[in-house]
């Protein structure tokens, strides 16, 4: 089973070679011609230690020197080529598999995202895939002309003297067991330093991200001391691996020492004893030579085919996880007019294993063109009601239909069209505030971004700024205030112009006085559509067609903002809680 994995993984990395197959099979053609020129040079040398230097013979000497040179020139050429072409098809490799990585996670289901941290993604997209690269340039090249060079030097060796050749190919074996041995050791230690390294990007990236968090409330040792664990448990794997290489290392280079001093001394008592000439003496240790140098290359190799095994088994760990699964009878309407109904829906997040419920059983309807209004206390699941809409999570039981249309019938892509979200945590992506607006609509002309700004009363800030639409916001909008960023994000919406909208905490982060406006403009926006707004501020709400008070028991209370207040029930005891001090 584990050997029929292994090949499966490595048909799976053979198929990257497939776009670049060209330069690959050029690529191993010069590291054969290399391999042929590396072979040369032993049997050159006996021709003129045996025949030119005795026989005076000085034309083929000169003769066979200026080969030799013409043979060099070529090589350095071939040379140049498996540097330069060789790492760029690897370079190659690498961005056709980070492309597909990039694709693969776009299609993800969020609760995959939920079970696994950024910076340990980051790490498999970059340190990952570069070891990947460089052994996919280095390890078909050296194990392919290690090989020739091996079987071409003992070849070449059995030419001159068979008996001598088989003594010295005797100790062959007993270093390919050994590094067999020692493989499956190594392999473990390298995954196990994949997955620190991971870790400790994740740990990085979280700090960076959280910095102002870290120094608002002075806990830059707390970090440090949790950044320290991480990196001491890193250097902790490392020198494991590192005791594995050294003991890999050091075996191998006394192997291949005592190969040499085996050949020395066999090759001596040959000569000896008469049975190959100063000539052959000469040629034989010199093909010794070529000989450990492709085995030393093979033991050096065999820590890159390591960290680029393991690095690969990992890109293929999540190009593995399934996707978003799409039927292939998928309805795709161009507009929906957004009538929503919650039948019997059940629902819970996944830990570990266990299932955490959220929601259960849950029924409701939002006609189409309303504003619906979800109130209550946290951890209700009105923020998890927002994500089933557009079916970001799967539901475990019941159904949501829209339109009359099960959401698991729908493409996803045409459904999400047709679904506009402004949350309360604002996410802007490092660009322009033009560009982060266009996210509605990325075919929008500049008069279209303009007017979307103006609806949602960023306008006039952002023509105050030097470079107006074109300022850089930074990284997820650390440039702009809460209020500027969620007003940013409304924009964005506006522009969509979607048949649905959902505002979960959507003017959470807005002053009074701009929350007034922004009120004014989003109720025009709901006009004609489907509003589901969540909120805590209950003064948000009090004009939506219906209001729906949602507890961790499912829908405690719903009507009207008087009604429910006349009720003198759940939701009035909110109100008059947040209103009291007015």
């Amino acid at each position: 089973m584990q050997k029929t994995k292994k090949h499966g993984l490595l048909r799976r990395f053979a198929r990257y070679y497939k776009p670049h197959k060209t330069l690959f099979i050029i690529d191993m053609l010069c590291a054969f011609m290399i391999s042929v020129f590396n072979l040369v040079y032993p049997y050159v040398t006996k021709e003129i230690i045996n025949n030119y230097v005795p026989n005076r013979l000085i034309t083929m000497l000169l003769g066979a020197a200026g080969l030799l040179l013409g043979f060099y020139v070529i090589k350095a050429g071939l040379s140049y080529f498996l540097q330069c072409w060789g790492h760029i098809v690897g370079a190659r490799m690498q961005a056709d598999m980070r492309r597909a990585l990039f694709s693969h996670l776009q299609r993800l289901p969020f609760a995959y995202f939920d079970d696994n941290k950024t910076g340990v993604i980051m790490s498999r997209m970059t340190n990952d895939l570069f070891q990947v690269s460089e052994l996919a340039h280095h390890g078909p090249e050296d194990v392919f002309l290690s090989v020739i060079t091996i079987i071409g030097a003992f070849i070449l060796l059995a030419f001159i003297n068979v008996y001598l050749s088989l003594i010295v190919f005797a100790f062959i074996p007993f270093i390919a067991v050994y590094a067999i041995l020692m493989r499956k050791r190594m392999g473990r230690v390298y995954k196990e330093v994949r997955v620190a390294q991971g870790e400790i990007n994740a740990d990085i990236e979280s700090a960076i991200s959280g910095m102002r968090v870290t120094r608002a409330y002075n806990a830059q040792a707390h970090e440090s001391e949790k950044f320290e664990r991480g990196n001491s448990y890193f250097v902790k794997t490392k020198s494991r691996q590192f005791k594995v290489m050294g003991e890999f290392y050091s075996s191998m280079n006394f192997l291949t020492d005592f190969l040499y001093f085996a050949v020395l001394l066999a090759g001596g008592l040959f000569f000896y004893y008469g049975k190959i000439d100063g000539g052959e003496f000469t040629a034989f240790v010199l093909y010794i030579s070529t000989l450990i140098t492709p085995i030393r290359t093979l033991t050096t190799i065999y820590d890159q085919i390591q960290e680029g095994a393991t690095g690969f088994k990992r890109f293929c760990d999540i190009m593995d996880e399934p996707t978003e699964i799409e039927s292939d009878t998928a309805i795709s309407p161009d507009v929906l007019r957004g009538d929503i109904v919650f039948d019997g829906v059940t629902f819970g997040y996944k830990n570990d294993g266990e299932e955490n419920a959220v929601i259960r059983d849950f029924s409701m309807r939002i006609p189409a063109g309303k504003t619906i209004a979800l109130v209550g206390p946290s951890g209700g699941g009105k923020t998890t009601l927002c994500h089933l809409i557009p079916r970001f999570y799967e539901i475990d039981g019941g159904s949501i239909t829209v339109d009359g249309y099960d959401v698991r019938e729908l493409s996803r892509f045409a459904l999400r069209k047709n679904i506009g979200i402004v949350q309360q945590d604002v996410f802007l992506f490092n660009g322009t505030i033009k560009e982060n607006i266009a996210y509605g609509d990325f075919d929008a002309t500049d008069e279209q971004i303009v007017a979307a700004a103006q609806k949602a009363n960023i306008h006039d800030y952002i023509m105050s700024l030097p470079n107006g639409y074109e300022t850089s916001v930074g990284e997820r909008g650390v440039k702009l205030s809460g209020g500027q960023k969620q007003r940013v994000s409304i924009a964005r919406a506006f522009l969509k112009n979607p048949p649905i909208l959902i505002l979960d905490e959507a003017t959470s982060a807005l002053d009074n006085a701009t929350e007034m406006l922004i009120q004014d403009a989003l109720g025009k926006l709901s006009e004609g559509r489907t509003t589901l707004v969540v909120a805590h501020r209950l003064s948000t709400v009090k004009n939506a067609d219906e209001i729906i008070v949602i507890t961790q028991d499912g829908v405690e209370e719903r009507g009207t903002h008087d009604a429910l207040i006349a009720r003198g029930g759940l939701y009035k005891t909110l109100y008059d809680y947040q209103f009291k001090n007015l």
